[in-house]
């Protein structure tokens, strides 16, 4: 039970504020990217990791980890997550080389597994579900405010300063919210205190999630074509396993009876797999085929986010109201609308078409996202909230990095190991709208797994 000496408001604001820390350094990277690969001299593929080495290992320990704050404390798991978070964007910003920075921020990856483990079942732990989806509504309004001062504040930051001081900033803010939580946050919410915790099942769980996504970035080796069909043999495995298990690290009883949890978490994956890489694929041709500076660059890519911002609060009260599928459906709609024009990317595409573009796609997320969440947390019972908001965060990693390996599976196919120079722009442009039909396609499977979801009001089939 929710201690009551607990204030709500000051949880909801260590959550959104750490939710806007995280977001901020992922989208103001993406706008750095660039002029890391020149000052490291690698190649767009080799550039793409230091973004995907983040996603992978964080949805490789969400499930973990959500499992052990279910069973240790929310709270612990939480603030050993902030603290390590801040000393590896600290690691990141003295990177000497891309290698370092890489495997930095691998292990930074870690430490977001901890926070995005346990940020979504904490705050459904406090708010009740009359009042769940409009506090939902606001941490992703503080996630997307992050998306959204990231490209400017990242690219002013990045023009003036370098891309370092990005990693400097998230890590002093990361440190600031430490004090917070020692001090104002009493409870620590092991609702499943006693189980043990499956470290077997655990550690195949994260052999064959890790099989599947790597092998899919370099699926156009035969190397990646084993490691993917291995990492699926291993994940059945895996299924076997917890069939067996009497604490299992991932309950299976969610995936067999609750099918509002089943399709949500597939409607998310299909919706980060479509459009996480929308930002990375638009920096670079920005920067590169556009000509502009990081600044400039993030000044456009705002628009998606800003819009994402403020319209997240009205899409989590309207799930609160309405029936989530049909709102989160309408905005899984209107994200596949707003990804077709980018198939048709060209040198001269007028920049207001992209950003009057990016505004419809962050509308459409806006409204997919929040009634999204709220159907997920909202379809399992509070001792599940730890395994829940891992579940769904993990179908977001892993969709976010089958984005970007959608995106270095065409590039090593058009590039290999050359960098981006105006005389393979044609190319540039064409891996860029092949990415963008395959996002398209993605999307639109989305809006029918979002729709499969059935009625959540009165309907949802709860884990007992």
């Amino acid at each position: 039970m929710q201690d009551k000496t607990v204030s709500k408001k000051i949880i909801l604001f260590v959550m959104t504020l750490s939710s806007f820390i995280t977001t901020f350094m992922a989208s103001s990277m993406n706008v750095a990217l660039p002029t890391i690969g020149k000052e490291f001299a690698i190649s767009a593929v080799m550039l793409s990791w230091v973004a995907t080495a983040y996603l992978l290992t964080a949805a490789l320990f969400l499930v973990p980890f959500g499992k052990i704050a279910d069973i240790y404390g929310r709270k612990k798991i939480y603030l050993g997550g902030i603290i390590l978070y801040g000393f590896t964007s600290l690691a990141c910003a003295i990177a000497p080389n891309a290698i370092f920075l890489i495997v930095a921020r691998a292990v930074q990856g870690i430490s977001g597994a901890m926070v995005f483990a346990t940020g979504v079942a904490i705050l459904s732990s406090v708010f009740p579900p009359g009042e769940r989806g409009k506090a939902l509504g606001f941490n992703l309004a503080a996630t997307y405010l992050g998306l959204s001062t990231g490209p400017f504040i990242g690219g002013l930051l990045t023009y003036h300063f370098g891309w370092r001081s990005i990693l400097y900033i998230t890590s002093v803010a990361s440190f600031c919210i430490i004090p917070i939580v020692l001090t104002k946050i009493k409870t620590d919410w092991a609702e499943k205190k006693g189980d043990q915790f499956d470290w077997k099942g655990s550690v195949v769980y994260m052999v064959g999630l890790f099989c599947i996504m790597y092998g899919f970035s370099v699926l156009h080796e035969m190397v990646g074509v084993i490691l993917l069909v291995s990492g699926v043999i291993i994940i059945a495995i895996f299924f076997r396993m917890q069939q067996r298990t009497k604490f299992p690290v991932l309950d299976l009883s969610h995936f067999k009876k609750n099918v509002v949890f089943i399709f949500s978490n597939l409607a998310a994956f299909t919706n980060y797999s479509a459009t996480f890489a929308v930002g990375y694929l638009l920096s670079l041709y920005l920067q590169y085929v556009k000509g502009f500076n990081p600044q400039h660059a993030g000044l456009i890519l705002v628009a998606q986010p800003i819009t994402m911002a403020l319209f997240s609060p009205l899409a989590g009260r309207l799930s609160d109201k309405l029936e989530p599928r049909l709102v989160a459906s309408i905005g899984m709609i209107l994200t596949t609308c707003g990804l077709i024009p980018f198939i048709f990317l060209t040198e001269q595409t007028p920049v207001f078409i992209i950003v009057v573009t990016l505004l419809f796609i962050g509308i459409g997320f806006a409204l997919f996202s929040s009634p999204n969440t709220n159907a997920v947390m909202s379809s399992v019972e509070p001792r599940y909230y730890g395994v829940a908001s891992a579940s769904l965060g993990t179908m977001r990693l892993t969709g976010q990095a089958i984005s970007m390996g959608i995106v270095l599976f065409i590039l090593s196919i058009y590039f290999g190991k050359v960098k981006i120079t105006p005389e393979n722009f044609s190319q540039f442009l064409s891996s860029i709208r092949i990415s963008f039909l395959i996002f398209t396609l993605i999307c639109t499977a989305g809006i029918f797994a979002s729709m499969a979801r059935g009625k959540m009001r009165g309907e949802v089939s709860k884990v007992s």
